[in-house]
């Protein structure tokens, strides 16, 4: 890469299939050749003189598949839909968003309607806080609710990059209705449940690199369970909910943020291969 093009050198040799072409730079290039017309043009060029089979071949499926194309009825036209949202939402994550929407609602009526009772006075909307993000980040990068799964993962830009925009979008959508309901309740302030949020989700990212994310996002979520469920049963014995939760326990939930974010980094090219 020289400036802000490919060389022609390159693109030839990417053009005639060149096997020796290192890995990282056949996806530098094809991620180039996503955003840059000028070199798509120059590939183009060089596909009919450095790889005139390849070009038969292109002009002989065309030539098949156009009296098809031509014959075949129009599918009536879907609303645009900008491309920006495709980089950061799949499409099946518009629902479970909703649904988790929809959870912290719930938590919000029980609340209102059985606090004084419910995990020994707890609101259970700070109860189920810090994993909340997470239901949305399993869904975000599931195999089996990405029906574009084979095909995004073949991309050059598939990896870190991807996973961090969804998982963006993911928290831009919970973590302003749990502000809201926070202030609703008056009983949860954002650093009882914001950082813990953030480090569950960035543990998540982590293991992700070795077990998958939505593996690890179902754990995370499967080990807070448990805990809750020991807080209501044990009446703040072994483990005393409101506690772990309290803004004097910042510093540690500032810890497993950091090493979260610290082991993501370290293991930045193991998501491409997820």
């Amino acid at each position: 890469m020289s400036g802000e093009h490919a060389s022609r050198q390159l693109i030839d040799d990417y053009a005639r299939g060149d096997a020796t072409m290192a890995a990282d730079t056949v996806w530098a290039l094809e991620a180039h050749l996503e955003t840059c017309a000028l070199c798509r043009g120059h590939l183009a060029a060089c596909v009919s003189t450095e790889a005139p089979g390849i070009a038969a071949l292109v002009d002989t499926v065309r030539a098949g598949l156009e009296p098809q194309l031509d014959a075949a009825v129009r599918a009536p036209s879907r609303r645009h839909r900008p491309r920006w949202v495709a980089a950061w939402l799949t499409p099946v994550m518009a629902p479970w968003l909703a649904m988790t929407v929809l959870v912290t609602l719930m938590a919000l009526l029980l609340d209102a309607v059985a606090r004084p009772v419910f995990l020994g006075g707890v609101s259970p909307v700070l109860a189920i806080a810090p994993v909340l993000p997470l239901c949305g980040v399993a869904a975000s990068w599931s195999r089996g609710l990405d029906p574009a799964h084979e095909l995004t993962a073949s991309t050059a830009r598939a990896g870190l990059p991807l996973l961090l925009r969804r998982t963006a979008a993911v928290l831009v959508v919970v973590l302003p209705a749990l502000l809201v309901e926070g202030w609703l309740t008056g009983t949860m302030t954002a650093a009882q449940w914001l950082l813990p949020s953030l480090a569950f989700t960035s543990t998540a990212l982590a293991l992700g690199s070795v077990v998958g994310v939505t593996r690890a996002a179902t754990g995370l979520v499967g080990a807070w369970g448990v805990v809750v469920v020991l807080a209501w049963a044990t009446d703040h014995g072994p483990v005393d909910l409101e506690r772990v939760l309290q803004p004097d326990q910042l510093p540690s939930w500032g810890l497993f943020l950091a090493l979260g974010i610290g082991a993501v980094i370290a293991r930045r090219n193991a998501y491409s291969t997820l």
